[in-house]
């Protein structure tokens, strides 16, 4: 009796550590879906599909039941310069007049290998909304599948969507803490193209061209087949590619930029999600605010060409 009484006491522990084993994992959230996986729950009721397009794709073809959103839409057009991240009141009325709800989970897909949808993503983490998954392979995933596209504009009803009162701000830092940051042992990581990070070329939105000084290039583009499917590379390719790069440990404090926070959110989403970074944050006015004071300090290398 002892006997059977310890293996059975030894068959509940081991069950118990594995549904704690289960329970741990399923606390990651995987943001991304597939084409086959979109199609297996498009027609419930609590899924929103966005497309995150500029309005020309849109109106040619997009997802059916799609809704348009673009990147003018989630700025706060309240600074001197373009593209910094939407107030929580502002958020609250766009999804609500969208139709989204809190209880709606949402699907975003873009034509730039999740780069705009990875913006998106950031933003909705900041605020600790998490219902969100992005399609790999956008709408040419999609119609690799034989999933149904059209020009037809859904219909929207008026809801309400609330976000956090105390937002986490997790994934964000502000042009003041990343002056803070200079005295402080952090890697400062620019996303955008080696042209822009030498000053060769300056973007429209940018006061001058340059970068933060001390930083290091990583190009957002490697971590996707740039020139192929636009996926994002495999874990393996990525975990080796950034080790390399980045010669950092999973705890070091890494601040990314680019020239908006749109592709630099797109790395953030790799290094935190794929990889398993833990301190990472995305200067959210990255180069385009950096550049419109002059008394912060900046570098380049070349001559500049205004583009």
């Amino acid at each position: 009796m002892i006997l059977r009484n310890s293996l059975l006491l030894v068959v509940l522990v081991s069950f118990a550590c594995k549904k704690a084993t289960i329970n741990d994992e399923s606390t990651h959230i995987n943001y991304l879906i597939n084409a086959s996986e979109l199609n297996a729950i498009i027609h419930q009721k609590n899924i929103k599909i966005i497309d995150f397009r500029e309005k020309y794709f849109y109106d040619q073809e997009h997802i059916v039941d799609a809704i348009h959103l673009w990147r003018t839409a989630i700025e706060d057009t309240s600074y001197p310069y373009n593209g910094m991240m939407p107030t929580a009141k502002q958020l609250e009325i766009l999804f609500g007049s969208l139709g989204i709800s809190n209880e709606d989970t949402l699907v975003v897909y873009d034509n730039n290998g999740l780069c705009e949808a990875a913006r998106l993503w950031w933003i909705l983490q900041n605020y600790d909304f998490k219902n969100i998954k992005m399609l790999q392979g956008g709408i040419e995933g999609w119609k690799a599948i034989n999933g149904r596209v059209t020009q037809e504009v859904p219909k929207k009803t008026i809801t309400e969507f609330t976000l956090s009162k105390n937002p986490s701000m997790k994934y964000a830092i502000s042009k003041e803490e990343v002056v803070t940051a200079f005295s402080k042992k952090i890697i400062l990581v620019d996303t955008r193209s080696f042209d822009e990070f030498s000053g060769k070329q300056q973007k429209k939105g940018a006061s001058k061209a340059g970068r933060i000084p001390n930083s290091i290039h990583i190009d957002w583009a490697e971590a996707i087949n740039f020139h192929g499917n636009q996926e994002l590379k495999s874990v393996e390719t990525l975990a080796e590619f950034y080790a390399k790069k980045l010669k950092a440990t999973k705890n070091d404090s890494i601040i990314l930029y680019c020239h908006s926070g749109v592709r630099s959110a797109h790395t953030t989403f790799v290094l935190t999600q794929l990889l398993g970074y833990k301190n990472v944050k995305n200067y959210d006015g990255s180069w385009t605010e950096w550049s419109y004071f002059n008394d912060l300090p900046f570098t380049n290398d070349s001559l500049t060409t205004i583009n």
